[in-house]
């Protein structure tokens, strides 16, 4: 995504914004996201690790991708050892 000029999570919101080139903006609500395409906690992890450490990557993968495929390929769902 190549016009993109800038791109971060606003907490206050709970939005990805992402500014274009054109000056026009896209806002991503990250909660209705989750509620759609995550089954699991585990799930909910992995987009927010996306979302605070890479929200163009997270942006790119919502608008482009797709996010069920992602998540079933990095999610690893399993008990936790003590």
């Amino acid at each position: 995504m190549e016009n993109i000029m800038s791109c971060i999570f606003n907490m206050d919101t709970g939005c990805v914004e992402m500014l274009l080139v054109d000056k026009s903006m896209i806002s991503i609500n990250c909660t209705a996201v989750e509620n759609e395409v995550a089954d699991n906690g585990f799930e909910r992890s992995e987009l927010d690790w996306l979302i605070y450490n890479d929200p163009a990557a997270y942006a790119d993968l919502i608008l482009n991708g797709e996010p069920e495929k992602y998540l079933k390929a990095v999610t690893v769902c399993g008990p936790f050892e003590s």
